[in-house]
């Protein structure tokens, strides 16, 4: 008897799958039909197979398991199939033990997958909390198996065991009888106390990756001679966030609704998704700043049945996958789930939109989903999260606007007209970077900037390093000591060779910032030549030059032979001394005269 079969009337099905029905047998949900029969069944959970077929076929069978995961991933089915595999048996062969490959239905398989076998037992425990129910189990457990090999007890929700009920369990959990096996399945493992863990062996059920669930679900689709369109099959994955039983329902639901094709009009109208060429193109739209379009995209998804809070959900996945095409693009764009659209018009919004310009967008948004949630009216609260969304497409970053404030405060001796509303000098905006025209783009974006005052004098490298530390742009100041070998130095001009392993973007990084401290645009050049060392190089090649001068000093030499063990810790000149001390006999007298002032009448 073939183990793809559900029955021994039907007829053999695709490997892995059951047979059709009969025209007689009731109709059984996808979920329970292609409910997993053996580990070999089981998709996206290789190193719990793994793990347990190596234990069995050492014959290091623990006495327990916890079996932890979200919804949907298999966590009652492994262990049905545990159970199956800890008692599997044929008739008119010899006994073999506990097995992981189970060609066909055994002695006990049938009972055991149907959950009416005597000696696999299974408890709900979010219906039995109490101490009761564990005892009715403690006290049970002392009796040999009746037909199967071992007792399994198969309990369910195991977090939901009220404190008694644990309690009852640790010293039977930590010393069964050798006939007796328990698997525990949760999914707030958190929930369970740390000495019911410490007795079982844990395997943690991932969710199943996109790939490998939407080709399951393919597979199913044509088991069941069912048309689906590769897109709708994408679209279910993703509603179901790596649970199969979800994937399974929202399928089985699919078919229904698309009377026997799933196509991706029908599944996005089933589940009120908008569809993903329209996210982009309202992507686009808010992006340049074009609210009559963004609001026009905006009302025609909701006419079409997208729910407000969903597309700006949509709009959030969208930003980030943009983020991961511009960090990642190789592993990014290998997703199953994308569609062509979203494939290729997100790789060029990559290639355009800076990285802070789609973490202040993905801010903005998040925020934005829960209050559209729990508004009285979604379709404005969205069209005003969009709004903003729009108009912070041109605001500065607070340390810009901060800068701006401070040069224009220097060169008028006075606060700014209106500093609100000035945009970012050095950056690219949204608009900007999207290609939109001046008419479309909101009034608030389109305020001229101030024009630029002077800014300091920088007439040497180590000038720029320097004010780059008066700025407090520590990481800046850092790379520029640490990466930078200037190859040429002039005023509004830079070159120099970035050492191996140094920031790719401290160009763009060092060319905004210059402009945006002396109000005039610098050329930041990277250059294949040698350049010269460092700036951290050369401050310890010469702190490396004063050490071996000051320990070939007779004096010095002298010291170091007197004192064992003596080393060189720092070397000052003698003028930085005399400096110092000079300064602190001026700060003294003036303390004194200070003093003095106050003592007077």
């Amino acid at each position: 008897m073939d183990v793809s079969t559900g029955t021994q009337d039907d007829e053999p099905g695709l490997p892995g799958f059951p047979a059709a029905p009969s025209a007689a047998s009731p109709y059984r949900v996808l979920a329970r039909k292609y409910r997993p029969q053996t580990f070999d069944d089981l998709i996206g959970q290789g190193a719990m197979v793994r793990t347990l077929a190596n234990a069995f076929a050492a014959k290091r069978i623990p006495q327990a398991w916890m079996l932890t995961g979200v919804r949907g991933v298999g966590k009652t089915t492994t262990a049905r199939i545990l159970a199956r595999g800890l008692n599997y048996a044929r008739s008119g062969e010899p006994e073999a033990g506990p097995t992981i490959t189970m060609p066909g239905l055994g002695l006990h398989c049938q009972a055991i997958m149907e959950s009416r076998h005597m000696d696999v037992l299974e408890m709900d425990a979010a219906s039995h909390t109490g101490i009761d129910d564990v005892r009715g189990i403690i006290d049970g457990i002392r009796y040999a198996p009746v037909s199967a090999r071992y007792k399994v007890y198969i309990v369910d929700e195991v977090h939901m065991l009220s404190e008694k009920a644990f309690n009852a369990f640790l010293k039977t959990l930590e010393e069964p009888p050798p006939h007796a096996k328990f698997v525990f399945a949760t999914t707030e493992i958190r929930k369970v106390p740390v000495t019911i863990l410490s007795r079982c062996q844990r395997f943690d059920l991932r969710r199943v990756e996109a790939e490998t669930l939407s080709a399951h679900l393919a597979r199913i689709c044509e088991a069941e001679g069912v048309g689906a369109e590769v897109e709708a099959l994408a679209a279910i994955t993703r509603a179901a966030e790596g649970s199969v039983r979800d994937a399974l329902s929202l399928l089985d639901q699919a078919i229904a609704h698309g009377a026997g094709t799933v196509t991706a009009a029908s599944v996005r109208d089933m589940l009120g998704l908008a569809d993903r060429g329209r996210i982009v193109d309202l992507f686009e739209a808010v992006m340049r700043g074009d609210i009559p379009a963004t609001f026009a995209e905006l009302r025609g998804q909701y006419e079409a049945g997208a729910d407000p809070s969903v597309v700006l959900s949509d709009l959030a996945g969208f930003t980030h996958l943009v983020t991961r095409l511009k960090l990642v693009p190789e592993e990014a764009g290998a997703d199953p789930t994308l569609s062509e659209v979203e494939r290729s018009r997100g790789a060029q919004f990559a290639g355009k939109l800076s990285v802070r310009a789609l973490s202040r967008a993905w801010q903005i948004l998040l925020k934005a989903v829960p209050e559209v949630q729990a508004a009285s009216r979604p379709l404005a609260a969205a069209e005003m999260a969009l709004v903003r969304l729009a108009y912070a497409a041109d605001l500065p970053t607070p340390d810009e606007a901060l800068r701006q404030l401070r040069s224009t405060e220097a060169g008028r001796g006075e606060p700014p007209a209106q500093p609100a509303t000035a945009p970012p000098a050095p950056a690219p905006t949204f608009a900007q970077a999207v290609g939109a025209e001046t008419a479309t783009r909101p009034a608030l974006a389109a305020a001229p900037a101030p024009s630029a005052q002077p800014g300091p004098r920088l007439a040497r490298f180590e000038d720029v390093v320097a004010f780059a530390g008066e700025r407090r742009e520590i990481a800046l100041q850092i790379a520029l000591q640490r990466d930078v070998h200037l190859v040429r130095f002039e005023e509004g001009r830079i070159e120099f060779r970035l050492a191996e392993g140094g920031r790719q973007t401290i160009a763009n990084d060092l060319a905004r910032a210059l402009d945006a401290w002396t109000g005039r645009r610098w050329i930041v050049a990277l250059s294949k030549d040698a350049g010269a060392p460092t700036l951290d190089a050369r401050a310890k090649a010469a702190t490396e030059t004063r050490h071996q001068n000051a320990a070939a000093h007779p004096l010095v030499r002298e010291v170091l032979s007197r004192f064992p063990g003596a080393q060189i810790v720092d070397v000052r000149e003698k003028a930085q001394e005399e400096a110092a001390t000079a300064e602190a006999e001026i700060l003294g007298v003036e303390d004194a005269a200070q003093a003095e002032g106050d003592d007077e009448p």
